[in-house]
């Protein structure tokens, strides 16, 4: 954090508000003007000199930005005062906007009412329709770039990366190749296709299943995969993922998120006018914020070590969270019931032809073996509760809808489990054997190996 600079310009810095990579954000009072303004400010002489070429680059978006809020005129699009740029510094004067970027809201623990994210996303599309019909594209929507106040007006910022699309595009000087934050662009930018305001439509598609759902509609390990997904897979249900979203809103977002151009929306009123649609059939009353109680519980357990946040609410949604009494019979041997348990507290007795196998206690999972048999798909155990005890139910038809990466999770803890059950009972299974046949090891394969010539 640097010394606060007491001006910039003609303009009276009172404090930061931002930073990013290359810019400091202030809050700042212009003498001529009555209300504050927000200055965006870059320094070029704190880099080094063989960024030359990245300074270069930085006062072309700041000139994009600059030529761009010229022709926009729109309440939900923040408006750009003035834009300087001096050989050792650069700076654009905006207006200041008292809210905080939807970053904040793209966690399920602070999802907002579906009604709320609709409203924004409505505003978002009307401003993006706005802009295009000016002959922009933002090419850069995602949550950190649109601003809402608690009032819930939005204003879309950070047109540095736009593009106007009346000019050729080996001919635009804002045009830099792979703009764009990965995790929201379109098929066509992945591509390095030529864009339209589709891409924006599509960009925002993904701001609202985010919104919707706390996690994005394409997820993975790393880059070439998510290009991969976005480009060939089909999104998620946000209505499976987050039972509040009405089921209409899938087929808003999957129209949205079209990888065929000519499928998705034309533009930001067809889009609006779809989210209307399903806003009025909302009653806002009906919205009941997530428990984080029993979020933080879930996310004690080391079960859930390798989950990540996103992946513990999903679970949280969509298993059941069960209290039972002394005694009481979970599973039965022989059942067909593809149900498993994860014990939360209490103790559940294991058992096989009525002879106890073992106790399992608080964070141990049980009745996973057959989900994971893929032939009989029967309980080979019996389950009864030997005290008052609380466990997650989760039943093969919550997972059928779970996402991909949920499954994924679930199925590899719960091989591990079995593998570390089976362990533990050939141990106590060796105590009292005869003694095993000792071998030869060879140490070079790990095996006892003999050739045998004939």
């Amino acid at each position: 954090m640097g010394e606060l600079p007491q001006k910039i310009g003609k303009y009276r810095i009172v404090k930061e508000i931002g930073r990013g990579a290359t810019a400091v954000v202030y809050l700042a009072e212009n003498p001529h003007y009555p209300d504050p303004v927000a200055v965006k400010h870059v320094r070029f002489n704190d880099r080094a000199k063989d960024e030359a070429k990245w300074n270069r680059r930085l006062i072309k978006l700041l000139k994009a930005e600059q030529a761009v809020a010229s022709r926009l005129d729109h309440p939900n699009i923040i408006r750009i005062f003035d834009a300087v740029i001096e050989p050792e510094q650069a700076y654009v004067v905006m207006e200041y906007f008292a809210g905080e970027s939807l970053e904040r809201y793209c966690g399920f623990e602070r999802l907002l009412p579906v009604h709320r994210a609709i409203s924004i996303v409505f505003k978002c599309c009307m401003a993006l329709d706005h802009a295009y019909r000016q002959g922009i594209v933002h090419r850069d929507i995602k949550p950190a770039n649109i601003l809402v106040d608690e009032h819930d007006n939005v204003k879309i910022t950070d047109f540095g990366l736009a593009m106007n699309v009346d000019k050729k595009v080996d001919t635009d000087s804002t045009f830099i190749m792979g703009v764009g934050s990965p995790a929201y662009m379109s098929p066509e930018q992945i591509k390095n296709y030529p864009l339209n305001q589709k891409t924006d439509l599509y960009s925002l598609g993904v701001v609202l299943f985010h919104l919707l759902t706390g996690r994005l509609p394409f997820r993975a390990s790393n880059p070439a995969q998510l290009i991969y997904k976005i480009i060939n897979a089909d999104p998620p249900s946000a209505s499976q993922i987050n039972p509040d979203v009405p089921e209409q809103m899938d087929a808003v977002i999957r129209k949205a998120l079209e990888k065929d151009l000519y499928s998705r929306y034309k533009n930001g009123a067809e889009f609006a006018k779809d989210l209307t649609a399903v806003r009025y059939k909302i009653l806002d009353d009906q919205y009941v914020p997530p428990d984080t109680t029993r979020f933080a519980v879930l996310r004690k357990l080391g079960f859930f070590t390798e989950f990540d946040d996103v992946e513990v609410w999903e679970v949280l949604r969509m298993c059941s969270w069960r209290r039972v009494d002394e005694f009481t019979t979970l599973m039965r041997e022989g059942d067909a019931d593809q149900r498993f348990g994860l014990l939360l507290d209490g103790e559940v007795e294991i058992s096989v032809k009525n002879r106890r196998v073992m106790r399992l206690g608080p964070g141990e999972v049980f009745g996973e073996q057959a989900w994971l048999d893929h032939r009989d798909h029967r309980q080979s155990l019996s389950v009864i509760t030997t005290r008052p005890s609380t466990y997650l139910d989760v039943s093969p038809a919550a997972l059928a809808l779970a996402t991909e990466e949920v499954r994924e999770r679930f199925r590899d803890r719960l091989t591990t489990c079995l593998v570390e059950r089976m362990a533990a009972l050939a141990e106590r299974a060796s105590a009292g054997a005869e003694e095993a046949a000792r071998g030869n090891y060879t140490a070079t394969a790990g095996l006892d190996l003999r050739l045998v010539e004939d």
